[in-house]
């Protein structure tokens, strides 16, 4: 027997589940890839990694991501992207960028992997461009003075460390609905970059110099993580409550309505 009303209506701040700072669904892992050129002609294993900007790349191994260049990036966006039953092998399917001067034929181990690459390319291929009134609001704050942006969660100094450097960088900082703005000061006219933050964790860390600091982990290892300091340790808990506080208030629709139907029974009544 239901119970509450017929109709349950569930306010959620809003779906930001494709906001810039949210990967499209990657893949990662080894394909075989045909090959015509060089001493060595058929399949050659590879390391391929679909990027959240629709750029599909391949290394030679694993371990190669992140150390070294890929040995090429192709774009998937409006590439056509099918399966390939000519050669007689299984799980063999075919990629043809936009610009049509080249065919990637590639291998999966199995149908359910060769299904996974298949989907998740297609969506790279095939984006839905949209923008978020969000967005759009970022952008405006963007443009604006710092102490414009209305109603702040959280200003201030924060130093940010430059982890090819090991340098700290002093910003001027404004926390407003899962956006963190940077400006070189006060004084600024508009901000010089900004984070969004949504899906990232906070948390307080120490790092070699047994200083504490601010860490912001992403929600996805395509995106990098960040450390900030404030100019105390009550400055720095100042920050850390506002910015947990900040990204909860922004969740994918999705994991929303999960987390409202996992609440206890007595919660949910209306």
């Amino acid at each position: 027997m239901p119970l509450g009303p017929d109709i349950l209506t569930l306010v959620v701040g809003s779906d930001i589940s494709r906001c810039p700072n949210t990967p499209w669904p990657t893949c990662r892992g080894y394909l075989h890839k045909r090959t015509h050129s060089g001493f060595v002609k058929g399949w050659r294993k590879r390391w391929f990694v679909l990027k959240h900007d629709g750029c599909l790349q391949y290394y030679k191994h694993k371990k190669d991501e992140g150390k070294w260049p890929p040995l090429e990036t192709i774009k998937l966006e409006g590439a056509e992207i099918g399966i390939d039953s000519s050669l007689g092998k299984p799980f063999v399917f075919n990629c043809v960028p936009q610009s049509g001067n080249r065919t990637f034929c590639l291998c999966a181990t199995s149908n359910q992997e060769m299904k996974r690459w298949l989907e998740a390319m297609d969506k790279a291929a095939h984006p839905v461009h949209q923008n978020h009134v969000w967005e759009d609001v970022t952008l405006h704050n963007s443009n604006l003075p710092p102490l414009a942006i209305k109603n702040p969660e959280c200003l201030g100094l924060l130093h940010q460390l430059d982890r090819s450097t090991d340098a700290w960088v002093q910003h001027y900082c404004i926390l407003k609905d899962g956006c963190l703005y940077f400006y070189a000061s006060i004084r600024s006219t508009q901000a010089s970059g900004g984070l969004y933050l949504q899906g990232y964790r906070v948390s307080e860390q120490t790092l070699s110099f047994k200083q504490s600091v601010i860490e912001l982990k992403p929600p996805s290892e395509e995106f990098k993580t960040f450390y900030f300091c404030a100019e105390n340790e009550t400055e720095n808990q100042r920050w850390i409550t506002a910015l947990t506080a900040s990204i909860k208030k922004w969740l994918p629709l999705h994991q929303a309505i999960q987390d409202f139907m996992n609440r206890p029974l007595e919660e949910t009544k209306m």
